[in-house]
């Protein structure tokens, strides 16, 4: 039957449209400075976006710094989430295919506006069109799921029958493609071409160490994100009645295949295809840091070889702090920069003085927080209509 308080829902939903709309505007008078930071933070200068465009390694040390270590990625990149400085980055705007890395973006663009209680119950359209040999986590048709359930498939175990389904709540295939484009943008990831929301390999997919970097950043100003990318282990209803164990597929979570866990790691996510080789953006948080790592296409090493490099970053960048200069910002290419410390959530996983707005939230400013506002807008009037006429939620 369809649930009884589609009306209370909608109005909601178009109530939370206005609202986010009205919060995602940029104060008329927006100052145009780089963010200070909290006070008596020292200012860094940061170098033009230009130099990591750069090919090769691009690092900045200062005496005492510990030298980059080797690793056989074709591009790689460590930033520091808070500051959004690039602390080393190898070829970080090199355009390779992302595998599942790229369901960050598809988190970023649809859990606005997906709220996890709605129950859906999956027909044969949601499930058409996976591509063969998709990594699934066993959504069948006929069944009734909520849609949290469905994102715990898609961080966990990387389903792309979880991601088709979330997809057709969300608009459809290309509307939810196009709604991932317009977020890339509004966020300065500038690489990336979404043509397949699951991350599957298609032509003319790719992104970037860089942009992969900017969304796993984002993605931990967004409480929800947080919580579903550092689940380690969950269980996945079998739409019978009962349920069974599902494990996140990120190694330096779990700490399985022989992989030693990350201490301090956070989560985010991890992907392969036969095309894109091995790919991981991963954080962890240390001594009061947290930092953000990309790793794309190891080219020796077998097929953990991502955990063990981004592991050699991360214990680098943690090492590094405060002996190197950075080498660019995850906020470069955002248009206008932002200007003041902007409150996060207290399920966030970054500190509360972050002077960066957290996806999809306030403190956004520039031309790409109007687009941002745009997409979430249309996404939850469409999330309003459709649960006006009973089509989507179902129990």
């Amino acid at each position: 039957m369809t649930i009884g308080f589609t009306s209370r829902a909608a109005a909601s939903a178009c109530a939370l449209c206005v609202t986010g709309l009205l919060a995602l505007t940029p104060p008329a008078a927006a100052r145009t400075g780089a963010d200070p930071g909290p006070p008596g933070t020292p200012r860094a200068t940061v170098p033009q976006p230009s130099l990591l465009y750069r090919p090769g390694t691009r690092v900045r040390p200062r005496d005492g710094a510990p030298r980059v270590p080797d690793v056989s990625a074709l591009s790689w990149l460590v930033a520091d989430a808070r500051t959004g400085n690039v602390l080393a980055a190898h070829d970080a705007h090199r355009k390779l295919p992302p595998a599942s890395t790229l369901k960050t973006l598809f988190a970023l663009t649809v859990l606005p506006v997906l709220p996890g209680g709605i129950r859906h119950e999956v027909t044969g359209k949601d499930l058409a069109n996976i591509g063969e040999g998709s990594s699934r986590v066993g959504v069948a048709e006929g069944r009734t799921y909520r849609v949290a359930d469905l994102w715990r498939g898609v961080f966990l175990n990387s389903g792309n029958d979880a991601v088709h389904v979330l997809a057709a709540l969300n608009g459809g295939w290309r509307e939810t493609a196009a709604l991932m484009q317009t977020k890339a943008r509004a966020l300065g990831a500038k690489d990336t071409h979404v043509r397949s929301p699951d991350g599957y390999d298609t032509p003319g997919q790719v992104s970037s160490a860089y942009d992969l970097a900017v969304f796993g950043r984002a993605g931990l100003r967004n409480a929800d994100f947080a919580r579903y990318c550092g689940t380690a282990q969950a269980r996945f209803p079998d739409g019978e009645g009962s349920s069974f164990g599902i494990q996140n597929t990120n190694r330096l979570l779990t700490g399985a295949d022989g992989v030693e866990r990350y201490r301090g790691l956070i989560g985010i996510k991890n992907g392969y295809t036969s095309h894109a080789g091995n790919t991981l953006v991963a954080a962890a948080r240390r001594g009061g840091r947290t930092l953000v790592v990309t790793v794309m296409k190891p080219r020796s090493g077998g097929g953990f070889a991502v955990y063990e490099e981004a592991r050699k970053l991360l214990d680098w960048g943690f090492e590094a702090a405060g002996h190197v200069d950075p080498v660019g910002s995850l906020d470069a290419l955002r248009g206008r920069p932002r200007h003041g410390p902007a409150a996060l959530p207290a399920a966030a996983v970054l500190p509360p003085d972050d002077g960066n707005a957290r996806s999809g939230g306030p403190g956004w400013a520039g031309p790409g927080a109007i687009v941002a506002a745009a997409v979430l807008g249309a996404g939850v009037m469409t999330l309003a209509l459709r649960l006006l006429t009973g089509r989507t939620a179902r129990s």
